[in-house]
């Protein structure tokens, strides 16, 4: 129970730690907001920082922390999609908003934690920020006074488009969140090898596992590392590079939609000791190969890996002898 508890303060440190880090970043590019917008970079780092912030709080139920950093990620998004002239008065409303989002993570690193009656009243106080913000934005876009982010979260996709569009989310929200376990991850390597930090190693695999439910690859490809990781005989030192690129290239592939392209690698396979999958030699080449020792050599190259042909070259070496 201790142990549990000891783990859930350190992934809760990381999350701190990392948030910490996005507002800096929000914060330096909110200051001097017309620069910001003039440069799409700047504007998309403001963007991925608001998206990851959400998407750790998501994972870790931060609900508040959740809300807000959506509704910054959203009006980020419109000032992507719509170029303007930024104003002080645009600069005032952002920063209301970011000043509520560094108060929820300074209350969640504070004595007493991120409180429900604390995240709800810093929620209540933020909302005419909010307000008044979406407002002047669809001013200066030349919207109207609709809300445009209200009415984005809220019109419902056409039923053709509405799978397409859970699926995009999803894996958006695979992909922030993702990232805030690896870098998790990667804290946990650099420590000194031992029981308890493999366990928290597995038990953050398990999240893993949990933010993929229905993606059979990266089920697949998450619980081989897990088993990779849960073998003592594997050091910290070869698990942390090959894991960390594997889990981070497959939550790549997901959110462009290439999941069928998630497969553990050779290497990872035998460090959690999974067996090669079966290979099969074309029945249309069989007849054929046996009567040429270059088809032979040619089936036997696509049917098998570099470890498997060494073995069968040392046994047929055996054999002509």
């Amino acid at each position: 129970m201790q142990m549990e508890k000891q783990k859930q303060q350190q992934i809760l440190g990381y999350f701190i730690e990392e948030a910490k880090e996005h507002l800096e970043t929000l914060e330096s590019g909110l200051l001097d907001l017309r620069s910001t917008v003039a440069d799409s970079e700047r504007l998309n780092e403001l963007f991925r920082a608001a998206h990851s912030i959400k998407g750790g709080a998501a994972m870790l139920g931060f609900t508040s922390i959740h809300k807000i950093g959506h509704r910054l990620e959203d009006s980020f998004k419109l000032l992507q999609e719509h170029p303007l002239t930024v104003d002080q008065q645009l600069e005032s409303f952002f920063l209301k908003g970011f000043d509520a989002l560094k108060e929820l993570v300074d209350c969640l690193q504070g004595p007493f934690g991120l409180r429900d009656e604390d995240a709800d009243q810093i929620l209540q106080e933020s909302e005419p920020a909010f307000s008044e913000l979406q407002d002047y934005l669809n001013r200066l876009i030349g919207v109207g006074s609709k809300s445009t982010v209200a009415a984005a979260q809220s019109a419902k996709p056409k039923a053709s488009a509405q799978p397409q569009a859970q699926s995009a989310n999803s894996a958006n929200n695979l992909t922030a969140q993702v990232t805030v376990g690896l870098k998790q991850m990667l804290q946990l390597f650099k420590q000194k090898e031992s029981a308890a930090s493999r366990q928290q190693l597995q038990a953050l695999c398990a999240r893993l596992l949990q933010l993929g439910k229905g993606v059979n690859a990266w089920q697949n490809l998450v619980k081989t590392a897990q088993a990779a990781i849960a073998n003592p005989k594997n050091s910290y030192q070869v698990l942390a590079p090959l894991v960390i690129k594997e889990l981070k290239e497959a939550s790549a592939l997901v959110q462009t939609g290439r999941a069928d392209e998630v497969a553990p690698s050779q290497q990872l396979r035998r460090l959690a000791a999974v067996p090669e999958p079966v290979r099969y030699i074309p029945e249309s080449t069989a007849p054929a190969m046996f009567m040429e020792p270059r088809l032979t050599a040619k089936a036997l190259i696509q049917a098998f890996n570099k470890q498997q042909l060494t073995e069968i070259a040392e046994l047929l070496l055996k054999a002509a002898k």
